[in-house]
């Protein structure tokens, strides 16, 4: 008895020990990496490097065009296997852990029952374009820009507002459920950290403030749920989350004994997963900008305690708080397929067996045969901002061949992050002298090379390249002292490989004229 006494003191002692950042016995940090495409988690040491990873697929659910879907419980089975396979690889168990961040595909739409944890459809994924025919009424209302003060966002079908309202509208008893307060509405962030600290016997409700910034919901200002929006969206303040910083000033809840870590862990950093990127780059000062080529492209550039609107087409949003200090923001350029790309060449057109196969069959031709791909399959994002394009192939003749589509395939990336970053240097004055890659695709050489090329600019990949994962590592470690401040995680950042511009001017021209026409082709498909 008294020996049971003793062990409950200790284990509740030593959890206030950390929460004040006295007591660290734990050697690492975990990482949940929930993506569009696949679930990673990742578990780091003190110095950023990796001590485990594991990483598993989950379905993309396509049920009619312009619509992409997931299952929020296939999501979160995923999240459990690939926590316990990580820690099994490690040889960890949950006493080995100081804390659990978590990041994740941003803007994507669940909501569920908090007394079952059913979600009661499925996850509405940030690229879906069904409620264009509502975002185009808004936008006849008061223009695209009409939130744009507010929010730091365009009217457009990427944000969680009208995937939400579209839920609450469409299926049978979901409104009349939330206005009884029985639903929870989140993004990844907020459904993982629920399932992880209880799920309906207690799990937290909350989302960081770089998710609720990509609602359309939150004021951006004040970094509260804005009433005017809720009235805009006719959505019910009962589903909302509780917005709280990326780095908790103490935990939102604990892992369980029956979870996938086996055990209690703090669950005190989140971040979305463009975010978690420019805190794994270790962004930290204004004018510091990364680019990660994941199933999207997202481009970020730290602006500091002010927040810069765009007058190019890019986003205002939340960079990342911690703990009690003022948010940070950025402007935020966002491209919607990039690896999604590759990925497509691989299982609709059978093209290649595996994405790393696309290098080879790109190299295989000197150039690109004159042969352009725009990849609006859902629309383009930024800096255009127009749903009614959809995806081009142009200048196709009798020459070109497989590797000439793989090369055009590679180079939509970079076109599309030239244009990104042409309206970066617009809106903040400050032409870019390098940029910082990361994410999957930056192993492809081919692709980092043409890059630097139609970039003229420098392009630096780390020795940590996913960064996204560290970045929520490093919101977790934060809170809990794991690291002291922005100086150590900043001294983590290590160059890993630099490619420098090696293209003629006129060639660059001559390709960004070309990818400018075929731009132009790829507009008004949808009425």
């Amino acid at each position: 008895m008294w020996v049971l006494l003793l062990q409950l003191f200790l284990s509740v002692y030593s959890r206030i020990l950390i929460e004040m950042g006295e007591l660290s016995m734990s050697e690492y940090v975990a990482a949940i990496d929930q993506g569009t495409t696949s679930t990673r988690c990742m578990i780091f040491g003190k110095d950023g490097a990796v001590r485990s990873v594991a990483q598993k697929e989950h379905p993309q659910i396509m049920p009619q065009p312009g619509w992409v879907e997931h299952d929020a419980l296939v999501i979160w089975e995923r999240t459990c296997e690939v926590v316990r396979a990580a820690m099994a690889d490690g040889g960890l168990t949950a006493a080995n852990l100081a804390a659990v961040g978590i990041t994740n595909q941003r803007e994507t739409t669940i909501l569920w029952d908090r007394a079952t944890g059913q979600p009661v459809y499925h996850a509405i994924v940030w690229q879906d374009a069904r409620t264009k025919s509502f975002i185009d009424e808004l936008a006849r209302q008061g223009g695209q820009d009409r939130f744009r003060a507010v929010t730091g966002l365009p009217l457009a079908t990427y944000f969680s507002a009208s995937k939400l309202k579209w839920i609450l509208d469409e299926v049978d008893g979901a409104r009349i459920a939330a206005k009884r307060g029985d639903l929870c509405f989140g993004t990844v962030d907020s459904w993982l950290i629920w399932r992880l600290t209880g799920g309906p016997d207690g799990g937290a409700h909350v989302t960081d403030v770089t998710n609720a910034s990509r609602t359309m919901l939150l004021d951006l200002t004040t970094l509260r749920w804005d009433a005017d929006m809720l009235t805009a969206f006719d959505i019910p303040s009962t589903v909302l989350p509780e917005v709280v910083p990326s780095s908790a000033a103490e935990p939102w809840g604990y892992t369980t004994a029956a979870g996938p870590f086996g055990g209690e862990v703090p669950v005190c950093g989140a971040l979305g997963d463009q975010q978690a990127a420019l805190v794994g780059q270790a962004c930290f000062h204004p004018g510091e900008a990364k680019n990660t080529y994941g199933t999207g492209c997202f481009m970020l550039l730290n602006t500091g305690k002010t927040m810069v609107p765009s007058r190019s087409g890019l986003l205002t949003t939340a960079a990342y708080q911690f703990g009690d200090a003022p948010p940070v923001y950025a402007l935020e350029g966002s491209i919607a397929y990039t690896g999604a790309l590759v990925q497509w060449l691989r299982d609709n057109l059978g093209l290649i067996a595996s994405a790393p196969e696309i290098e080879a069959l790109a190299g295989s031709v000197q150039d690109n045969g004159g042969v352009y791909f725009v990849p609006a399959f859902s629309g383009l994002f930024a800096p255009h901002w127009r749903p009614d394009a959809r995806g081009v192939i142009a200048g196709l003749t009798a020459y070109a061949t497989r590797g000439h589509l793989a090369r055009a395939v590679l180079e939509a990336t970079a076109f599309q992050t030239r244009e990104v970053l042409d309206a970066m240097n617009r809106d903040s004055g400050v032409p870019l002298q390098a940029l910082k890659v990361d994410g999957g695709m930056v192993q492809n050489h081919l692709l980092m090379q043409f890059q630097a090329d139609i970039l003229d600019v420098p392009v630096i990949r780390p020795v940590v390249a996913e960064t996204t994962s560290l970045g929520a590592a490093y919101a977790a470690g934060l809170a809990v002292g794991f690291w002291r401040d922005l100086n150590d995680l900043a001294k983590n950042w290590r160059v890993d490989e630099t490619w420098i511009p090696a293209m003629g001017e006129e060639e660059r021209s001559h390709h960004l004229d070309a990818w400018r026409k075929a731009i132009e082709r790829s507009l008004g498909w949808v009425a």
